[in-house]
C-alpha cells in the first residue's frame, strides 16, 4: 500500500486548525465548589440560562447564575456524590415538563416524572418551565364565575375564572381544606386542577392524594409534589412546574 504524501499533508493540516479550539471547554466543565444544593461550575462558556446539564452519576442540575468567570448550578438530587473536580456536561436542553392529558389524576414530581406507582406517562408533549407571560392586551378579561362549593365564599367574595386569589392564614386554619375542597366541587365541570405541594410532609400529601381520589376528583387534577424531604432546588422548581402545566391547558382552551 503506498501512502500518499499530499494525504499525510492535509491529515496534519487538519490536526493543526482544530488545535486549540474551545468546544470542549464549552460543552464540559469543572465543578469548583458544592454545597447545599448549589455547584459553582467553571468552563460551560456557552450555556444558557435554564439550561439543564448531567453530573457524574446521572445527577441532573439546572444552570441558574451565570457569570463571568463561572456558573451557578442548582442541583436536582443530593449533592452528597459530587465533588470538586468532577465533570459537568452541557445538554443543549432548557428545562422543560411533560405536559397533555395525560397527566390527569397523576402525581408527579417537579420534573415531571410520576410518583404515584402507576407507570410512565402517556405524553410526548412538553413545555418549557419558564415562558413569556402574555400581555395585557391578549389576556381576557375576568367574565365567569368559579364555584368554589363555600357558601361564605362564593357569596361574599366571589372567584372568577382566570384571577388569582390568595389563600393567606395561620397554621392549622383551613387553607389546605379550602383548596381541596374547591378542588372537590369542580367534579362534572370543565376545570382543570393543578394542586402543588411545597415543602409539606410526604404523609400530609399521601392523605390529599388519598381524599381527592375517595371523592373522585383525581380525574380532573394533576398533582405537583415536592415534599420537605426533597432538595430545596426541586422544591423551588415545585411552582414554575405547576404554572407550566397549567399554562398548557390555558393555551389549549
Amino acid at each position: 500500500m503506498k501512502i500518499r504524501a499530499e494525504e499525510i499533508s492535509k491529515i496534519i493540516q487538519q490536526q493543526v486548525e482544530n488545535f486549540d479550539k474551545k468546544a470542549t471547554k464549552s460543552e464540559v466543565g469543572t465543578v469548583l465548589e458544592v454545597g447545599d444544593g448549589i455547584a459553582r461550575v467553571d468552563g460551560l462558556d456557552n450555556v444558557q440560562a435554564g439550561e439543564l446539564v448531567e453530573f457524574p452519576g446521572e445527577i441532573t442540575g439546572m444552570a441558574l447564575n451565570l457569570q463571568e468567570d463561572n456558573v451557578g448550578v442548582v442541583i436536582f438530587g443530593s449533592d452528597r456524590t459530587i465533588k470538586e473536580g468532577d465533570e459537568v456536561k452541557r445538554t443543549k436542553r432548557i428545562a422543560e415538563i411533560p405536559v397533555g392529558e395525560g397527566l390527569l389524576g397523576r402525581v408527579v414530581d417537579p420534573l415531571g416524572k410520576p410518583i404515584d406507582g402507576k407507570g410512565p406517562i402517556a405524553t410526548k408533549e412538553t413545555r418549557l418551565i419558564e415562558t413569556i407571560a402574555p400581555g395585557i392586551v391578549d389576556r381576557k378579561s375576568v367574565h365567569e364565575p368559579m364555584q368554589t362549593g363555600l357558601k361564605a365564599i362564593d357569596s361574599m367574595v366571589p372567584i372568577g375564572r382566570g384571577q388569582r386569589e390568595l389563600i393567606i392564614g395561620d397554621r392549622q386554619s383551613g387553607k389546605t381544606a379550602i383548596a381541596i375542597d374547591t378542588i372537590i366541587n369542580q367534579k362534572g365541570g370543565d376545570v382543570v386542577c393543578i394542586y402543588v405541594g411545597i415543602g409539606q410532609k410526604r404523609s400530609t400529601m399521601a392523605q390529599i392524594v388519598q381524599r381527592l381520589e375517595n371523592e373522585g376528583a383525581m380525574e380532573h387534577t394533576i398533582v405537583v409534589s415536592s415534599t420537605a424531604s426533597e432538595p430545596a432546588p426541586l422544591q423551588f422548581l415545585a411552582p414554575y412546574s405547576g404554572v407550566s402545566i397549567g399554562e398548557y391547558f390555558r393555551d389549549k382552551g
